[in-house]
């Protein structure tokens, strides 16, 4: 249909609701309009409730006129959503308030009004012993940290890129546009090395974020293990190590350890692009037995501080379960 613009003077008319992410046809067609075309979009910020009174009007802007949803019926509709959760609450966000998240129809690992739940202006102090997660990117993938304190629920999460190519190219080509600047600019997401991360200077790195701090364990994917394992020898890492599986049986206990945490209140994270872009992708496989699996919603999702988050809060829901250590234990020096 479009390549008929050029014919005769053609004119083309789109409209539609917000499509799901920016790397959609749709939103790229908005952010980075050809010569001589007309947006006008009615979007509200993301990240607000969804019964927000102001950000319903401008997201149905006819409401007010009698055109289209009447704003009792979208307030109704926001209620039942927000009762309903899942799905129902991503599908009201998407088709009715215009925001541009996932409307994938499989098992989400956090909605975003359930990681929404766990951000917070107050950040509990950190407290305890701090576990370590670990996902380690290769060229194309990004490589994460998160570290989690069980005693306070705090969790902080960091990716790293190679620096070649830039974060706006990288961006780019993944289809989310200048996103991975704006992390970097929130001090979200940094570079390193050059076609891709080195293993040991970016565990040197890892370590001195949380430096004086006491790591109760560093966990890791154990398909990684000989090279991670490798690089932890070369960086002078001293701390227990805890390899765990990425496939339906250690998967399937750290997501719902995860997702238990979170609904229960135990994980409090201040706001991050990172980590809300990294559970937009991050979708549930299941098995016949009913068993999770960690994947990505696309194939360019980043879901790697979303995997290392997992590995990091369900370690510290182990460790609270097993309760306090009553016999001697080892010291890492």
């Amino acid at each position: 249909m479009l390549s008929g613009l050029g014919k005769r003077a053609g004119r083309a008319l789109i409209i539609s609701t917000s499509a799901p992410d920016d790397s959609h046809p749709f939103s790229r067609w908005i952010d980075h309009p050809p010569p001589g075309t007309y947006v006008q979009e009615h979007r509200p910020a993301p990240g607000l409730p969804v019964d927000d009174r102001d950000s319903l009007i401008l997201a149905n802007p006819g409401a007010k006129h009698g055109i289209g949803s009447s704003l009792q019926w979208l307030e109704a509709q926001a209620a039942q959503a927000v009762a309903r959760g899942g799905s129902a609450l991503t599908s009201f966000r998407l088709y009715n308030r215009n925001e541009r998240v996932s409307g994938e129809t499989r098992d989400q690992l956090l909605t975003v009004d359930e990681w929404l739940a766990c951000e917070t202006d107050e950040l509990p102090p950190r407290e305890g012993q701090v576990l370590i997660g670990i996902d380690l990117g290769g060229s194309a993938s990004m490589s994460a940290a998160a570290y989690y304190w069980p005693d306070s629920g705090r969790l902080e999460c960091y990716g790293t890129f190679p620096s070649a190519p830039s974060l706006q190219d990288r961006g780019q080509a993944d289809g989310v546009s200048g996103r991975y600047v704006e992390m970097q600019d929130r001090g979200e997401l940094d570079t390193l090395g050059d076609k891709t991360v080195p293993v040991a200077p970016w565990l040197a790195q890892v370590m001195g974020r949380v430096e004086g701090e006491v790591i109760g364990a560093i966990c890791a994917d154990r398909y990684e293990q000989a090279e991670l394992g490798e690089a932890i020898d070369r960086a002078g890492v001293k701390a227990p190590i805890v390899w765990r599986g990425q496939g339906f049986r250690d998967g399937g206990e750290d997501c719902e350890r995860f997702r238990r945490a979170c609904f229960d209140g135990r994980v409090k994270s201040a706001s991050s692009l990172l980590l809300r872009s990294a559970f937009a992708d991050a979708v549930c496989l299941r098995d016949p037995a009913n068993n999770l699996k960690l994947a990505k919603a696309r194939s360019m999702g980043r879901i790697d501080p979303a995997a290392a988050s997992v590995l990091a809060v369900a370690e510290g829901a182990r460790l609270i379960g097993r309760g306090p250590v009553k016999a001697g234990r080892l010291i890492w020096a």
